[in-house]
């Protein structure tokens, strides 16, 4: 029997599981089926609190609904956040490493702030060809790779259809990239809604495609931080930095991260 605790941030919902002692092995297929919506716990995908490697307080692993490690999850790493502090105890502050760096974060209340890893990456104005149309995408990588796209309407954004032909798109292989559209809704608010990678559908939100999105927003407007940026789930998350030229520097995320039950599940 697996114990775990279901937590969602911004309505992107999680499995997390306390693996400190280092005995919870799981293959991809129990991963899909423990995230599966009708015969599991359902989730958009599972985090694994370890100890650290190295100076950080812990070790966050993060695995999409289809089974596969990813690099970093926002909105999980908020939820990490508090998992751990509940768990583990400590200080309102904590650190913890992932595959794109260590990440601190401080616990307000239900809310809280990352501080992310520098975004790598920023290309504006790409061209691609996708179904025979041809397309002005932005790419970044704000932890992991994300395309973002300004629309007029979001509500009128084909986000399955679209977003898997661009996550798929040969320039963004192997891994391929999220993607994300977004609406102006203000000098320093966007709207967005996003398609992952391993989950393969539209999410109710993505912390790096936030992340991602109101910096390209940011960089495409010549604004400054902070950016409000309102996600499919009814949230409103706050991404602050530093911006030099279109570099970015101390990017930070800022949201709600929630408890929702306990349980054991046979694995």
């Amino acid at each position: 029997m697996l114990r775990f605790t279901k937590m969602n941030g911004a309505g992107n919902d999680f499995v997390l599981i306390d693996n400190r002692l280092g005995d919870v092995h799981l293959d991809r297929s129990q991963i899909a089926r423990l995230c599966d919506r009708h015969r599991g716990i359902g989730a958009d995908g599972i985090l694994l609190l370890e100890k650290a490697s190295n100076r950080a307080d812990f070790r966050m692993r993060y695995f999409n609904a289809d089974g596969g490690e990813a690099e970093m999850c926002g909105n999980g790493a908020r939820c990490f956040a508090r998992f751990a502090n509940k768990v583990a105890g400590g200080e309102r502050t904590i650190s913890f490493e992932t595959p794109a760096g260590v990440i601190s974060a401080a616990l307000i209340g239900d809310l809280v702030t990352l501080q992310m890893t520098e975004p790598t990456d920023l290309r504006l104005n790409v061209k691609l060809t996708v179904a025979s149309e041809n397309r002005i995408v932005h790419f970044i990588n704000s932890g992991v790779p994300h395309v973002v796209i300004p629309v007029s309407r979001i509500d009128d954004a084909d986000v399955r259809r679209e977003g898997a032909a661009i996550r798929y798109h040969e320039i963004f292989s192997p891994k391929g990239a999220n993607v994300n559209f977004i609406e102006k809704r203000g000098p320093t608010k966007i709207a967005v809604r996003t398609y992952e990678r391993g989950v393969e559908d539209e999410t109710l939100a993505c912390g790096t495609g936030v992340v991602a999105s109101a910096l390209v927003f940011a960089a495409m407007e010549d604004v400054s931080g902070p950016i409000e940026v309102l996600v499919r789930g009814g949230d409103e998350l706050q991404v602050g930095f530093e911006k030099i030229d279109n570099q970015f520097r101390n990017v930070t995320l800022t949201g709600p991260a929630e408890f929702v039950f306990e349980g054991a599940i046979e694995v």
